[in-house]
This record gives structure tokens, sequence and C-alpha cells, in this order.
């Protein structure tokens, strides 16, 4: 059983800056692509971030250049590093990430870390 758990959400001012961290654990041979996704309360839900296995990193236009995804494949874990926040991410931000065994290959989500940008 593959779990994938993130940390580090919470409130914070415009301009200010936040880290989001997600780990996975659980029965895993390899951790290929990782990603964050957010979605606001009556909106759907959009990439945010992006990582390959390999470290290419792809970004929303709305968050390029404030925000970067990172990956530690010891640590199984990817982090989002979010900078000059503004109240349009406000958001649930969730974890994403394909982790095979042995023998299978699924796609596993976090259960979300709510994060708040207002004055």
């Amino acid at each position: 059983q593959v779990q994938l758990v993130e940390s580090g959400g919470g409130l914070v001012q415009p301009g200010g800056s936040l880290r989001l961290s997600c780990a996975a654990s659980g029965r895993i041979f390899r951790v290929h692509d990782m990603g964050w996704y957010r979605q606001a309360p009556g909106k759907q839900r959009e990439l945010v971030a992006h990582i390959t296995a390999g470290g290419t990193t792809n970004y929303a236009d709305s968050v390029k250049g404030r925000f970067t995804i990172s990956r530690d494949d010891g640590a199984k874990t990817t982090t989002l590093q979010m900078n000059n926040l503004n109240p349009e991410d406000t958001a649930d931000y969730y974890c994403n990430a394909g982790i095979s065994d042995t023998m299978h290959f699924d796609i596993y989500w976090g259960q979300g870390t709510q994060v708040t940008v207002s004055s």
C-alpha cells in the first residue's frame, strides 16, 4: 500500500512564501513522474508543476518564475517552493506521483494541503 502525504500548507500574506513537501511511502520500487496540482472551491483541478524522473520540469504559466518543483529520490519526496504568493494561489494543493513496485505501475494522489493567501 502506497501513501503520499503532503505538508507545509497554511496561511500566508500576499508576497510571502511557503514550501510544500510530499513524502511517498510503502511498497515502492521506483518513483516516476511527480507533480503538484491545485483546486480552489468551485474551480477545476489544475496542474501547477511537474517533474520527470530525469529532472525535467514544467509549470503552469501562472506560476512560472515564482514556484520551483524539485525531488529527492533518496528520500522519495517532492517539494514545491512557492514565492511571491498572491490571493489567486489560494487552493488545496495535491501531490501526484507515478509509482511502481516490481510488477505494477499506478498513479497516486495525496490527501491535499490547504494554502490560503490573504491580507
